[in-house]
């Protein structure tokens, strides 16, 4: 999965501009066949169960500026568990950022909306609508977003400032269902071959 994202990183940049962050010494071996270097291994510490994206940005950040004197404006995160991207994806994705805003992020039209099929338990146990509103169809119901994991364009300060959680401008660049397959599990990754070959 990491050369899907590799591969595609180099169809845009140059590779002094490209960072794979990894603990593994496998996957530093695989990328670095393909004559991409790979500045670091990652610490320990970020890479446990506990580690935030935020830690890991933060940590090739503060490499890159003290290390090798370069300061960036702007980062692409690019995860290797949502493979299936386009180089326009990419480009499209620049072209919505600005300096003003904190993140552009990659989403897809949930399939679940908050407004007709999601519902909470309240303190008795009954379940409401997770979001109130009166619609008769769910056709009605405003479009709701959720994020596919493929891309987030970053504004630098924004992030040494706070978490992405916390961001308050943040653009959506809806993407197709095809497009963002996130792998996370075994019936994912059986998925995601079939649609790989579709692709091709």
């Amino acid at each position: 999965m990491i050369l899907y994202t590799t591969e595609l990183a180099r169809e845009i940049f140059s590779d002094n501009n490209i960072c794979v962050s990894t603990d593994s010494e496998e996957i530093k071996q695989v990328v670095e066949q393909t004559g991409l270097s790979i500045p670091f291994i990652r610490p320990d510490d970020l890479a446990s169960d506990t580690a935030s994206s935020r830690d890991v940005l933060l940590h090739a950040i503060d490499y890159y500026h003290t290390k090798e004197q370069r300061k960036y404006d702007r980062i692409l995160l690019l995860q290797p568990t949502t493979p299936f991207r386009k180089p326009e994806h990419v480009t499209q994705v620049a072209e919505l950022f600005s300096d003003g805003i904190d993140m552009v992020v990659s989403v897809v039209v949930a399939k679940a909306n908050p407004y007709y099929t999601l519902f909470e338990a309240d303190t008795e146990g009954y379940l409401k609508k997770s979001k109130e509103g009166k619609f008769a169809r769910r056709q009605d119901c405003p479009t709701v977003f959720q994020l596919n994991g493929s891309m987030y364009m970053i504004n630098v300060e924004s992030i040494i400032r706070s978490d992405m959680s916390e961001f308050n401008k943040v653009l959506p660049y809806p993407m197709e269902d095809l497009y963002s397959i996130d792998i996370d599990t075994e019936l994912d990754w059986k998925f995601a071959e079939v649609v790989s070959q579709s692709l091709k």
